[in-house]
């Protein structure tokens, strides 16, 4: 079977690997759909600042084979799978923090959900990382569940109302499900900042108030001009770049929030006007994966068509193509979601 892996910098290896033997627990899926993400490219092109290096943590699938143990699936049926769950029991879990819990980095697809086939290992199939989706869901929406549950965990870090305004720095995937969440909360006023032209204008279709260029001189001004010279309420940060942080910062009213969703690069630093945030009290928080309470959260939204994430969608690639989408997905050229298929 056909895996993707990491084989030096920028540079993606297609390996035949052997059927992973099955545990008495564990449950063996045949991928169909896998999405790219930013932590995928970091890890590729990026200097990744987590462990893990494996490729592929948003899979969805037909399962393949049960191990004797396993009575919750059996051979056929459709299925999204995550790759990390929490124990639910630990100080981390107690507190809310499941994504910080140590048995949540040791829970692994394997090989990896970027292949033709993987085995989820029995705590996870035992603790919620597996979900049966419907027949009326596609692999490709599936493989969406991963990446809105990141968002959805996000959005309870931080307080917000009906008719807020909202700046989102960043709208590829993940920030253009940003602007959806923030669409079925109401609120009144959504900004959209990017530097892709192609990204600016499809943010432009969801009747957003302004699409905007990061490098736009008259950016802040813009933002004071809609909010009664205020600035945003939530500004969420769903890119890399540092400096579109700096501007959230800047841009955010007094007493807003600042959510820190984008996948930075290991040892990233930043220098930060800490007098500005403390006299305008902004809360700044970070936002760190999923776990399987969001992913059920997401498979919901998605399922009742309240998240249409299959708009998101515009390009498939087969796992043999797996340089050619990472390359498409690191350019962002004329592309939004990447998906790769079997």
């Amino acid at each position: 079977m056909k895996t993707a892996s990491v084989k030096e910098p920028s540079v993606i290896s297609i390996n035949e690997t052997e059927q992973p033997l099955l545990s008495s627990g564990d449950i063996l899926v045949q991928m169909h759909a896998c999405g790219i993400c930013g932590s995928d490219l970091e890890k590729v092109f990026g200097e990744y600042g987590q462990p893990s290096m494996r490729l592929g943590h948003e899979p969805a699938g037909i399962v393949l084979d049960v191990g004797p143990n396993v009575t919750a699936f059996k051979k056929g049926d459709r299925v999204f799978t995550h790759h990390h769950v929490p124990c639910y029991s630990c100080h981390l879990c107690n507190h809310g923090n499941e994504t910080m819990c140590p048995k949540y980095y040791e829970t692994n697809l394997s090989p990896c959900g970027l292949s033709e086939e993987y085995v989820v290992p029995q705590w996870n199939v035992e603790h919620g990382g597996v979900l049966n989706i419907p027949d009326s869901m596609s692999f490709e929406e599936a493989a969406m569940i991963e990446p809105l549950a990141c968002c959805v965990r996000a959005w309870t870090k931080y307080s917000y109302r009906e008719g807020d305004s909202i700046a989102i720095f960043g709208v590829g995937p993940t920030g253009m499900m940003h602007v959806m969440l923030a669409k079925s909360k109401k609120f009144s006023k959504i900004f959209c900042f990017d530097v892709n032209e192609f990204r600016l204008k499809f943010a432009k279709k969801f009747n957003i108030t302004d699409s905007i260029h990061s490098l736009d001189e008259k950016r802040k001004e813009k933002i004071l001009d809609h909010t009664e010279g205020r600035g945003v309420d939530v500004a969420i940060v769903a890119t890399s770049s540092l400096k579109a942080l700096d501007d959230a910062i800047d841009m955010v009213r007094k007493g807003g929030a600042v959510m820190m969703f984008g996948v930075p690069s290991k040892d990233a630093k930043i220098l930060l006007d800490m007098n500005k945030i403390y006299s305008k009290e902004i809360t700044l928080v970070t936002s760190y994966a999923a776990s399987d309470n969001d992913t059920k959260e997401a498979l919901k939204l998605i399922e009742s068509s309240e998240i249409d994430v299959k708009q998101l969608v515009t390009h498939t690639y087969t796992i043999s193509e797996s340089q050619k989408a990472f390359d498409h997905a690191k350019s962002g050229d004329n592309a939004m979601k990447i998906i790769i298929t079997k």
